[in-house]
């Protein structure tokens, strides 16, 4: 890989942080400030060792290693047990790690004494105080959750908000529901998530395709855009992270140039102050073998040094015949806490995919249509056995630092260097048969790539009171640079008969057609203002975008150049009524930049979107469960369209037009009951266009998706230590093609769980659990998704069998 460009990128990256720190303290000089007062203490850490137990002896313990005194009834924790806590926390972590799950909460009467009482009892007596509430037992936009119910994010606002204060749409699938439904990769994280068509790649799952509200979501981890060349695409295994986020709609606001229908923000695994130790081993269909490892915990008694390390080994065969993935990766991670207000996390990653499978359409006659010599197996190989090859080597280097200087102001300063390489060899099939409909015609393409991302994001916070609305005021500079190498070849192949398959084909290496080195800059200001009256909140964003775009064609000896600008805007609005009820409504805009030039030679300007959405969510106070209802009107301008002067040429006078409703349902109830609940509607069109396309449906996106996944622990008796889980998940009938001359037919797809904790059975064996997974349990035979003429098979059924031992 070359790295010529990467010092001048550092460069200009620091210059550009130096901008946002330079804008921090003018935003600082200008605000009006009122400081709230502090509790004496609060931040202090220390480190607790409270075994699992009852109640009350814990909280006992509490009160003498934190200084606190407690008030609670002996009736209230008679009959309750903790999960208790261990590792360096502030006294209100702790305790809201002790209470988890009990139904009790915790309110400070003076600085020094708590009252514990149930949740959603108010104290008594002449002077009533508002009682702090630990949500999600001290969760954190970033950190893990205890069941499916995730309440807080990062993803919408870039500060630490809960959900139900946000104006937009998020749904997000924690570490227990990827766990729970055995997923394999950040596709299968989504299967039951509303608006969201996944797996449109069906068995090649190399990269992945995601489409919210009509259109290809961009990807993020940690909140830092992953940028990609042609087949230089990142793809992270699921296991190293902690949650997947997705926001509906455009963004831009806050990450620059993005898809209109919005984006999954990966959130990776952190050090935890808790010691946590996990390691398993994997068995499954297609000779699947896997092992991981999961640790982490305090590396010093104070708690000021974090850890963490992840790891996975896995090789597995496909439904397709000649076809293997495997894949290595470990994630280390560390975090340094010199003091209460300032932290630093270093997030390093490295992934090896030496072998990514199949990845090859095949023709729609024979898969989603008729064929006369009967249908294309879904084992049908049409590449080359020892010519084919797809080898991806990444790396991820970064930090994250905070430092909080007073009540009001903190910095953030987030930044990633991502390097890949690919090299990638196929023999693939045209989208059409010969005349006899059983012959492909085949080609042979390879693409070397080198990719080097450079993203650094710098965040300054101040939250303040003017009368009496209190302001969280963000305001930031990000910057990007991109550099891309791809040298690739073209070339025919041997034809080959799906009816009578013939490898071991001489193939011939094609010529280079396309040898280039692209560079890309983005540098971004946005500002960002959330406003609380009483119940009311109020969000208020702008961004300006500078991109700049530069093609070295190394075969013609020429070089290009592009520069873009944009401005967009956000504003949202939430009243959250005491009962948990949260109507809102918002607007926000999108940028996208769009390569290539008309027939007069001008330069495409970004793509545009705008949604409307209005939305209600309902948190129940006594129940751990989130219920999300929303509905928007989506649409995107200067999409490409055929030019009807100029041949082989476009014009920017198209329009897509989304409008849906999306519901959500989450719950994780004490009784052992996990559930996760979504449907959509969407009516999604072309609605300007120079071809046949105007007035018909964007390609593979259904109008109707559904899904159900119910999981049940059971409590006492002899069953207890079981759990049982299944879900269905229903796609409705799409669009093959841009004309809508076929549909692809709708699917149910059933999968299913069983975990046993064997600590059920003998002590001795406590944290060694057993799992079988099964997805597309009654193997349904059905297609993913068709695009010009060439579909994809979706995924049968698959089994895995697992062996976790936590301690």
């Amino acid at each position: 890989m070359t790295k010529g460009g990467m010092s001048g990128a550092a460069c200009r990256a620091w210059k550009y942080a130096g901008i946002g720190v330079a804008a921090a303290a003018w935003a600082m000089a200008l605000v009006p400030v009122a400081r709230a007062a502090e509790t004496p203490q609060a931040d202090e850490r220390r480190v607790y060792a409270l075994p699992p137990g009852p109640l009350g002896e814990a909280l006992t313990a509490f009160g003498e290693l934190s200084g606190r005194k407690l008030l609670v009834a002996s009736d209230l924790v008679r009959s309750l047990a903790t999960r208790g806590v261990t590792g360096s926390f502030t006294p209100d972590e702790a305790l809201g790690r002790l209470l988890a799950g009990t139904g009790l909460t915790f309110r400070y009467a003076n600085p020094t004494t708590i009252t514990v009482e149930r949740i959603g009892d108010g104290p008594g007596g002449a002077v009533t105080l508002d009682p702090i509430r630990v949500e999600g037992a001290g969760e954190t936009a970033t950190g893990p959750v205890d069941g499916y119910v995730a309440t807080r994010s990062a993803t919408g606002t870039k500060t630490d908000t809960p959900l139900l204060e946000t104006p937009q749409t998020i749904s997000i699938v924690t570490r227990d529901q990827m766990q729970a439904q055995g997923v394999r990769n950040v596709d299968q994280a989504l299967r039951y998530a509303p608006g969201v068509v996944t797996e449109n790649l069906g068995v090649d799952n190399r990269f992945d395709s995601i489409y919210l509200r009509g259109f290809s979501a961009d990807e993020y981890l940690d909140g830092l855009k992953f940028l990609s060349g042609s087949f230089a695409v990142p793809q992270l295994d699921p296991y190293g992270l902690e949650r997947v986020e997705v926001l509906k709609g455009p963004a831009s606001v806050l990450y620059g140039q993005a898809s209109p229908g919005g984006l999954v923000n990966l959130v990776s695994k952190r050090p935890t102050a808790t010691p946590f130790r996990e390691v398993h081993v994997q068995f499954g269909s297609y000779d699947r073998k896997q092992g991981g490892f999961d640790i982490g915990g305090p590396i010093d008694e104070k708690g000021e040094f974090l850890y963490r390390v992840t790891g996975l080994a896995y090789e597995t065969g496909t439904q397709v015949d000649f076809t293997e993935y495997q894949r290595y990766f470990i994630a280390p991670a560390l975090t340094w806490k010199p003091t209460g207000n300032t932290t630093l996390t270093l997030l390093a990653r490295h992934q090896e995919d030496p072998k990514a499978g199949f990845f090859n359409k095949l023709p729609a006659i024979g898969t989603a249509l008729d064929n006369p010599n009967g249908q294309v197996p879904t084992d049908f190989y049409a590449g080359e056995p020892g010519v084919d090859k797809f080898d991806r080597s990444l790396t991820t280097v970064g930090y994250e630092f905070e430092h909080r200087f007073d009540s009001v102001w903190t910095v953030r300063q987030n930044l990633r260097y991502l390097d890949m390489d690919v090299d990638f060899a196929t023999v693939f099939p045209a989208a059409v048969f010969q005349a006899d409909q059983h012959t492909l015609n085949r080609f042979f393409f390879t693409s070397d790539e080198d990719l080097g991302v450079f993203t650094i994001d710098n965040q300054a916070q101040a939250s303040f009171d003017t009368w009496r609305l209190k302001h969280r005021f963000l305001t930031g500079v990000d910057y990007q640079h991109v550099t891309w190498d791809q040298v690739a070849r073209d070339g025919s192949a041997p034809a080959i008969d799906f009816l009578n398959p013939v490898y071991g084909q001489s193939v011939a290496e094609p010529p280079v057609f396309l040898d280039q080195r692209q560079k890309q800059d983005q540098v971004g200001v946005y500002a960002q203002d959330q406003v609380k009256l009483g119940n009311l909140s109020l969000l208020l964003g702008g961004r300006h975008d500078w991109a700049k775009s530069a093609l070295a064609n190394h075969l013609a000896s020429s070089r290009s150049e592009r520069h873009d600008t944009a401005f967009t805007g956000r504003a949202g609005v939430v009243y959250v009524f005491d009962a948990g009820l949260a109507p809102y409504f918002s607007y926000a805009e999108s940028f996208q930049p769009t390569s290539g030039t008309s027939f007069s030679g001008t330069a495409f300007e970004p793509t545009s979107g705008q949604q409307l959405e209005v939305g209600l969510r309902y948190q129940p106070k006594a129940l751990n469960a989130l219920i999300s209802v929303s509905a928007f009107d989506l649409t995107q301008q200067n999409v490409l369209t055929t030019d009807p002067d100029h041949a082989n040429f476009n014009v920017q006078t198209g329009e897509i037009r989304s409008r849906g409703v999306e519901l959500e349902a989450k719950a994780s109830l004490t009784e052992g009951l996990g559930l996760t609940a979504a449907y959509s509607y969407l009516d999604a069109e072309v609605t300007e266009a120079n071809d046949a396309s105007e007035g018909n449906r964007p390609v593979g996106i259904p109008t109707h998706l559904a899904s159900l996944w119910l999981d049940y622990r059971f409590q006492g008796g002899w069953l207890a230590g079981l759990q049982i889980g299944g879900g269905m998940r229903y796609r409705g009938a799409s669009y093959g093609n841009t004309t809508n001359s076929f549909k692809i037919p709708d699917v149910a797809l059933f999968d299913a769980a069983v975990f046993y904790d064997l600590g059920a059975i003998d002590q001795s064996l406590d944290g060694l659990q057993l799992a079988i997974n099964a997805s597309n349990l009654f193997d349904e035979e059905y297609v993913g998704r068709c695009q010009n003429n060439g579909c994809y098979y979706g995924l049968r059924r698959n089994v895995i069998g697992t062996i976790t031992y936590r301690w």
